[in-house]
């Protein structure tokens, strides 16, 4: 489970050093967003959830000319960079909310991608379920989340220091399947690739994930301050997976995947929504 208030915490620090360090995610949300150019949708209101500082969404605004964009985020730093995107007589529509609670009106967006937000859920299966409640028939959903390996050479260091939870737990492909299933969505496709980025020292890799807000939320973890001998056992275990070129590996693990709503009936209603008809 994931402490939210902790997430939204290190998002709203890391607003500023975001693009900075975002290498990845900015490498992921290129691959997500380029296959809707193999796919055949004309939406008229566009959700990103997740938008961070506005990679997609910005993608969004010239994909899309004509349509409605909003870019949702949890933290406020965040939606606030999304909000300055755009001309001066069309921006996207900056939403702050929890992407397991969407404050929208049942039916009401044709299409939701989300790149690297998914993991942060509690509930997969009440976030899909959400999803496909503003998804009007015919919608489509498109994501990008992150899978069991990633960070693989992290988990397994600290496994030789101390028993506490120093990364997140990823779910793998057919649990996200099955998640989408259960949720109502029809013909889910997912596929996955191993992207592996190189650092000079393993400091390097724990100040990259502090400055893009990605560091431990679990609320089993250490909430005390880190002692040196931990940190250097850690890095001394880390030392197995360093490289001929003398380079310290960090693996993600990437899950793409997209699903559709049908014309049957929808899931549970929300309260407390924003229309979007108008936007």
């Amino acid at each position: 489970m994931f402490d939210k208030k902790t997430t939204r915490l290190h998002f709203e620090r890391a607003a500023e050093t975001y693009d900075a360090s975002a290498v990845l995610q900015k490498e992921v949300a290129n691959r997500l967003s380029g296959r809707l150019d193999y796919i055949k949708h004309s939406p008229k209101t566009v959700l990103d959830v997740g938008s961070g500082t506005g990679f997609i969404t910005q993608d969004l605004l010239k994909r899309y000319p004509k349509s409605s964009i909003v870019a949702l985020d949890l933290a406020h730093s965040m939606a606030r960079k999304s909000q300055q995107l755009g001309g001066w007589f069309r921006k996207p529509l900056a939403v702050c909310a929890d992407a397991e609670q969407l404050p929208l009106k049942p039916d009401s967006i044709d299409l939701i991608i989300s790149s690297l937000m998914l993991q942060w859920s509690n509930d997969l299966k009440q976030t899909f379920a959400g999803f496909h409640s503003v998804l009007a028939p015919n919608g489509l959903l498109l994501f990008s989340t992150l899978g069991p390996e990633t960070l693989r050479e992290m988990r397994e260091s600290w496994a030789t220091v101390d028993n506490v939870p120093h990364t997140s737990h990823f779910l793998d492909m057919h649990e996200i399947g099955d998640a989408l299933l259960q949720s109502g969505f029809i013909n889910p496709v997912t596929d996955m690739e191993m992207i592996t980025m190189t650092y000079t020292n393993v400091r390097q890799i724990m100040r990259d994930i502090k400055q893009i807000g990605a560091n431990n939320s679990h609320s089993g973890r250490s909430k005390g301050l880190m002692g040196k001998q931990k940190l250097k056992a850690f890095e001394t275990a880390y030392e197995q997976f360093k490289t001929d070129e003398g380079l310290y590996p960090a693996t993600w693990e990437v899950i793409y995947g997209h699903a559709w709503v049908g014309e049957g009936l929808k899931l549970d209603n929300f309260d407390h929504v924003i229309p979007i008809q108008k936007v």
